[in-house]
């Protein structure tokens, strides 16, 4: 396998704050707002963008983690038990019915996760609106999903795999794109 960096710590931390400074451009404001990570890198990257809106708004935004292992439509995850998130705040009614939700994630690529997390909002509330903010945006779509927030549009092959490393998850910030031979 070969491996190679694609975002170093720097230039993730601009792209969080491009983007939170997007949604707040593209939503009028944070009124409305909810950031809901998907587990388990998304959640992680929402808290951050949370933070950056409280700086540059003086705004508490509420951020939920979402488990989507129950609605995957694959037999792997399908089938499992559901991850247990008893110490995260996971979305409720109040914070998705009528809100402009914006689910979070570290990589976009068949599009099914995010199906699955869109099932799963709905099941919660109502939501105004749902976007999507990713960190990587890989291509290969099997669903017509695209995200409204990209931090770096990252075309690869199919043989190659993208491993975003978040300080919270993995100790250290960093995005690779690993060949494997």
């Amino acid at each position: 396998m070969n491996a190679k960096q694609i975002m170093n710590e720097n230039e993730m931390r601009r792209a969080f704050s491009r983007i939170a400074h997007e949604m707040l451009e593209r939503l009028d404001g944070p009124n409305k707002l909810s950031l809901v990570g998907v587990h388990t890198r998304g959640f992680p990257i929402a808290k951050r963008l949370a933070e950056l809106i409280n700086i540059f708004e003086s705004v508490n935004v509420p951020v939920g983690c979402l488990d989507i292992s129950t609605y995957r439509d694959d037999a792997t995850y399908k089938h499992q038990n559901p991850l247990n998130l008893k110490n995260l705040p996971v979305p409720d009614f109040e914070m998705v019915d009528q809100q402009n939700v914006i689910l979070v994630d570290d990589v976009l690529y068949t599009g099914r996760s995010i199906r699955a997390a869109m099932d799963a909002i709905i099941d919660i509330g109502r939501p105004d609106t749902i976007q999507l903010a990713v960190l990587i945006d890989r291509g290969h779509r099997q669903l017509p999903i695209r995200a409204d927030y990209v931090g770096k549009n990252v075309p690869s092959a199919l043989s190659e795999k993208i491993k975003v490393s978040l300080l919270e998850v993995d100790s250290k910030d960093e995005v690779l794109l690993e060949q494997y031979d």
